[in-house]
């Protein structure tokens, strides 16, 4: 009989759902990191929420039995995510069930800072009455500026609209059509920033979106500006804000996340136009419940059956068709992660084809798997299973081709992406039937297997470019592993797709960017 620990607080719903399964579980919420690293070797499955840290420790002292790690939420900021991978520990989320309530969170701390309701609360409790002393701003007629426009966004969007506020938003995969149908302005950054009375985010916590709203940030904005921030901490740098807020370039913020957690002594607590919550975005007794049931399902059915639902570090897929699929699977992840970490632009469309034997298999999980790929570097809540939806949600549209005919390799998968700005493709096959290997990028004939760091390069045909990577990273320490090239035609457009063993600093990367040969460089990690 599979065993659980639930280490957080948990509806007790979710424990009846583990028993009545046949799964012995042991309800043990507030259970400290010393216990938890004592008997995690004890279980296979842990469900948590955001109390628990499951670090690289916890996962090893899990003996190779932990297999599977439920959250009860969306966020995985305290789980290693590629600790569990190398430990085989499969990490699932539960990323619809508190959407609503995280986004009617958001407008409820809008409110709040619109009109000082927390302070004025205080003040009338210490009977003052300082009626004069709380004077706020309407919503109405306000711009929004909506930071993130995926499942909790749009529900934001919706309750401002609501409320008569004009919403404009960044997001790089809101497709202008999603735009429409969500009735808001779709804008880039800078923009939004110098537009907006109240901006609220709803991004993941990337290196991407660290400190997104900092001080030059601040700077385009309105004198006035007033910020929410429920997504996560981080997301919003800490020190500007209050700058910002002493400053009164900022007239108020809203926070229910920090970079630290739990906050206990943060600087902003002392100002007095900062409205804070202790990340209560996803607690109602609806959410809770929701959530919990929704992961206890999750890990019965893969501690039961082998069904993966809402992973995160592994494809979700059934039983019987892992085996077969699985060589497959790895190609369209690479396929879907190079073309993902390579555009720039918001994406309209994606399409699949599949020629040869994986022409013949199921393709509905190998198109999920790639979608998902390509959509991670944007999202933390993306994967398998929630990739066709978040892709829908920001009008992508998607679709897969099969082709009854012969080709140049016995497998082929092509992967093409349709952004506001162009339509490119990138092409893999399967040597040996098992290993992976890119064979087309953009039109140009390559043969290249990836590995966890890499460079892709596109640059002019022309001498010295070899030379030119080579001695700069070997002035640096760093080793080239392998090295292939492409072009279309001799003296013309080429790329090369480059193997080192550590990932490069921005100052290395800004040096090979000024080689005469290179048109653009990027960092990819696979």
């Amino acid at each position: 009989m599979p065993k659980v620990l639930i280490s957080d607080k948990l509806s007790d719903r979710a424990v009846d759902i583990f028993r009545q399964r046949g799964i012995e579980v042991d309800f043990e919420p507030g259970l400290s990191a010393e216990d938890l690293l004592t008997r995690i070797g004890n279980y296979d499955g842990l469900a948590i929420r955001s109390a628990t840290k499951v670090t690289d420790a916890v996962l090893a002292a899990g003996n190779g039995r932990l297999k599977v790690v439920g959250r009860a939420g969306i966020g995985v900021d305290n789980v290693d995510l590629a600790a569990a991978t190398r430990f085989g520990t499969v990490v699932m989320n539960t990323p619809f069930g508190n959407s609503i309530t995280t986004a009617e969170h958001a407008i409820s701390m809008m409110m709040a800072l619109a009109r000082q309701i927390p302070a004025a609360d205080a003040s009338t409790r210490a009977g003052k009455w300082e009626k004069s002393k709380f004077m706020g701003v309407e919503l109405f007629g306000k711009t929004l500026g909506l930071i993130g426009a995926g499942n909790i966004g749009a529900i934001v969007a919706d309750r401002a609209q609501g409320l008569k506020m004009k919403v404009v938003a960044f997001d790089p995969f809101l497709s202008p059509q999603r735009a429409r149908d969500l009735g808001v302005e779709k804008v880039d950054l800078d923009t939004l920033l110098g537009r907006a009375d109240f901006i609220t985010v709803h991004t993941p916590l990337t290196d991407g979106t660290r400190n997104l709203i900092d001080a030059a940030a601040l700077e385009k904005c309105k004198t006035g500006v007033r910020i929410i921030n429920c997504a996560r901490g981080g997301i919003v740098d800490e020190k500007a804000l209050k700058d910002g807020l002493e400053s009164g370039k900022v007239a108020g913020a809203a926070l229910d996340v920090f970079v630290e957690e739990p906050a206990r002594d943060n600087p902003l607590f002392a100002l007095e136009n900062v409205v804070a919550t202790p990340h209560l975005g996803a607690a109602t007794e609806e959410a809770q419940e929701n959530v919990a049931l929704q992961v206890a399902e999750q890990m019965s059915d893969y501690l039961l059956t082998g069904a993966i639902t809402n992973a995160l570090n592994m494809p979700s897929i059934s039983a019987e068709d892992a085996p077969r699929l699985q060589p497959y699977m790895a190609l369209a992840c690479q396929l879907g992660a190079f073309a993902g970490q390579v555009t720039e632009s918001a994406i309209k469309a994606i399409t699949m084809e599949f020629e040869g034997h994986v022409a013949k298999l199921n393709v509905k999980p190998l198109v999920q798997a790639a979608l998902a790929e390509v959509m991670k570097p944007f999202s933390e809540a993306v994967n398998m299973v929630n990739a066709p939806v978040f892709a829908r949600e920001r009008g992508i549209d998607v679709s897969e081709v099969i082709h009854d005919r012969p080709g140049d390799y016995q497998t082929l998968i092509r992967l093409t992406l349709t952004t506001e700005r162009f339509t490119r493709s990138v092409s893999g096959t399967l040597f040996g039937g098992k290993l992976p290997r890119l064979v087309n990028i953009k039109g140009i004939a390559i043969e290249a297997e990836l590995s966890p760091n890499m460079l892709y390069i596109t640059n002019h045909d022309k001498p010295g470019l070899i030379g030119g990577i080579g001695s700069i990273l070997g002035d640096a320490g760093v080793n080239i592993a392998t090295f292939h090239l492409g072009r279309a035609d001799a003296g013309g457009d080429a790329i090369a797709l480059i193997s080192i063993d550590e990932a490069l600093t921005p100052d290395l990367l800004t040096k090979l960017q000024e080689l005469p040969q290179i048109k653009q460089i990027k960092s990819l990690t696979f």
